[in-house]
C-alpha cells in the first residue's frame, strides 16, 4: 500500500509540475500584437507579389513603395529602425488567409475596404491609404476613347479581387456583353493582354498605371477615362487586439496629420522644436500621445524621419517624382481639393 501511495504521489506531483510548467510557458508567450512583434525583433508585412509605386521589390530584393512605406513607419515606431521589416508577398488569393493565420501583422497591399471584408474575414481595416477606383486599360490601336464602347470586348481580370463583381455590374448596368479572362495573379493577366488574348485589361487605376510599365511600349497603351467604382485601399490588421489597430491606425493618421502641417523629411527636426501647441503635441514635448498607443513620445519623429509624410510618401512612389506620375487627385488633402482626411493628434 505505501508502494502504491508513493507512486501515486509521485504521478500527481509529476502532473502538478507540468502543469505549472506549461502555465509558465503560456505567460511568458506574447500576450499581444506589439509584444510578439517586438519579441520577434521584426515586423512581418503582407505586400503584393510585384506592383510598382505600391510595393515591388528592386533586383536587389530592396522593397520600395507607398505600401511599404506604412509597413516602415510602424517599424520605425516600435524600433525607431524602418528595416525592421520582413516583406511577405501574397497573391489576391492568399492575403486574407495569412493575416488571419497570424503569418503577417499586418496587411498593406491595395486592398479595398468593403462592408463584407470588413465584417467576414476576422480583421479591420484601419485607414484609407490611397483612394482608387476601377478603370480599364486598352490598346490606342483599337481607337477606343470610352469604356462604353467595349460592348462584346473580352476583358482580362484577376481573380479573387472586387474587380470581377465591379467588371459585370458595369457591364449589366450598360445592357453591354463581354467575355472575361481571368488569371490568378496580376502578371498572368498583364501577360495575358499583352499577348493579345484580351481586348482590354481591368483594374484599378493605380494598378493600371504600374502594370503598363510593365508591357513592351507603355505608350502605346491607354487608361480609359470611365471609372466605375470605389477602391479605398487601406491596411488591415487581426480583430482582438485593439492597441495594435490603433497603432497601425494612428501611424497612418500622423503621415497625413504632418503633411497638413508642413512636417518634412528635411525640417522635422526644426519643426519638432516648435511651441506652436499642435506640433508641440504631435512630436511628444506636450501630452502623453506615444504612450497612450504603447510607444514613445518621439514616435512620429521617428515616423517623419523614416519614410516622410504623406505627400512625400506619394510623390516619391507614384506621383509626379516617379515613373507612374499619378496626378494625386482625390488623394490630395481634403484642405488642397482632396479627400485624404485624418482626425486630429489631441
Amino acid at each position: 500500500m505505501k508502494c502504491i501511495l508513493t507512486a501515486i504521489f509521485a504521478i500527481v506531483a509529476g502532473i502538478s509540475l507540468q502543469s505549472a510548467s506549461a502555465q509558465e510557458q503560456e505567460s511568458a508567450k506574447p500576450k499581444t500584437t506589439l509584444e510578439a512583434v517586438k519579441a520577434r525583433g521584426a515586423l512581418s508585412c503582407g505586400v503584393t507579389q510585384g506592383l510598382p509605386g505600391f510595393s515591388a521589390p528592386d533586383d536587389k530584393g530592396n522593397w520600395t513603395g507607398l505600401d511599404v512605406d506604412i509597413c516602415r513607419a510602424i517599424a520605425a515606431v516600435v524600433f525607431n529602425d524602418p528595416t525592421k521589416v520582413k516583406f511577405v508577398p501574397l497573391s489576391a488569393k492568399d492575403r486574407f488567409i495569412a493575416l488571419q493565420s497570424g503569418e503577417i501583422d499586418v496587411l498593406s497591399r491595395d486592398t479595398s475596404w468593403t462592408l463584407s471584408r470588413d465584417t467576414s474575414l476576422g480583421a479591420n481595416f484601419t485607414g484609407v491609404t490611397y483612394y482608387d477606383g476601377q478603370g480599364f486599360l486598352i490598346r490606342k490601336s483599337l481607337k477606343v476613347n470610352s469604356a462604353l464602347e467595349l460592348n462584346s470586348a473580352s476583358v482580362c481580370v484577376q481573380t479573387g479581387t472586387t474587380n470581377e463583381q465591379n467588371l459585370a455590374d458595369y457591364f449589366k448596368s450598360n445592357k453591354m456583353k463581354y467575355e472575361v479572362i481571368a488569371f490568378s495573379t496580376a502578371d498572368e493577366t498583364i501577360k495575358a493582354y499583352e499577348s493579345g488574348r484580351c481586348d482590354v485589361f481591368t483594374s484599378d487605376i493605380s494598378q493600371l498605371y504600374a502594370q503598363r510599365l510593365k508591357l513592351l511600349n507603355p505608350a502605346d497603351h491607354a487608361v480609359l477615362p470611365e471609372v466605375i467604382s470605389k477602391e479605398p485601399h487601406a491596411t488591415m490588421v487581426r480583430h482582438g487586439d485593439d492597441q495594435w489597430f490603433d497603432l497601425v491606425k494612428w501611424t497612418l493618421f500622423a503621415m497625413i496629420n504632418a503633411e497638413e502641417l508642413g512636417i518634412t523629411k528635411k525640417n522635422v527636426d526644426e519643426m519638432a522644436r516648435s511651441e506652436n501647441p499642435e506640433l508641440k503635441r504631435i512630436f511628444g514635448t506636450d501630452g502623453n500621445f506615444g504612450e497612450q498607443l504603447g510607444v514613445t513620445k518621439d514616435w512620429v519623429s521617428r515616423i517623419i524621419k523614416a519614410v516622410g509624410n504623406y505627400g512625400e510618401s506619394f510623390d516619391r512612389n507614384v506621383g509626379a517624382g516617379s515613373p507612374l506620375g499619378i496626378a494625386r487627385g482625390l488623394n490630395k488633402l481634403w484642405n488642397q481639393g482632396g479627400i485624404m482626411y485624418a482626425p486630429p493628434i489631441r
